[in-house]
């Protein structure tokens, strides 16, 4: 009998944790609807689960994933959504305030991610100012290097963007450092570029520009994979 009890007190104390955790989730779903009041179209959706596994099962009906960091054990991995979401993903840091899509740094490396990336982020690129293509640290044969950013320009001004400026580099550093310096030094609000990485023994391991863009980009990053 005393061990009936106990389940019944366990019981209680689960289902009063449950009320008060579905009271938050409603109180979340009111404000985001409520910041959301000015799009033509908004849908609130929410279980009790993981939120990566919620997030990955519910992108079959999103056109772009937007997410944050993830800087506690409760919110979902970034790099694990980028690579298997299916979807474009745009990660925000935590001191963006808007995306004014002034200026646009397109990370171009011929691979099949990257030009996902490029048609992926088609209607951003078409809203912005200006787009800069940029390649670093590519090893391959002078002749083979000039025609990769012509290309990419042709084919973006085809689809009505604005591309201002191709620029190569040597990485003096990383790569993804030396690309982080480009965006600084245009003041890009940006960065288009693939997602790299793949899952081995249960563990995701990303590339190497992957792996910094998500972590340390002080602007935002629109990753395909």
């Amino acid at each position: 009998m005393a061990g009936l009890h106990g389940w019944r007190r366990r019981a209680e104390q689960v289902k009063i944790r449950l009320s008060k955790d579905d009271g938050a989730v409603r109180a979340e779903g009111k404000k985001f609807r409520a910041q959301g009041r000015s799009l033509t179209q908004i849908e609130w959706r929410s279980a009790f689960e993981s939120p990566g596994e919620l997030l990955l099962r519910e992108a079959r009906a999103a056109d772009l994933l937007v997410i944050g960091r993830g800087r506690s054990e409760y919110d979902a991995d970034p790099g694990v959504i980028v690579l298997r979401a299916g979807r474009p993903v745009l990660l925000v840091p935590d001191t963006a305030a808007a995306l004014p899509l002034r200026r646009v740094v397109v990370a171009w490396k011929d691979t099949r991610e990257c030009r996902r990336a490029v048609r992926d982020a088609l209607p951003f690129l078409q809203q912005a100012k200006e787009v800069l293509l940029v390649e670093v640290g590519e090893n391959k044969s002078e002749s083979q290097a000039k025609n990769n950013l012509p290309d990419v320009a042709a084919y973006l001004v085809r689809h009505r963007v604005i591309v201002a400026a191709e620029v190569r580099r040597r990485p003096h550093g990383s790569v993804a450092t030396e690309l982080l310096h480009v965006v600084e030094e245009e003041k890009a609000d940006l960065i288009v570029a693939g997602g790299y990485g793949h899952s081995r023994l249960g563990e995701w391991i990303f590339g190497g520009v992957t792996r910094e863009l998500l972590t340390a980009s002080p602007v935002c990053c629109m990753l395909s994979h």
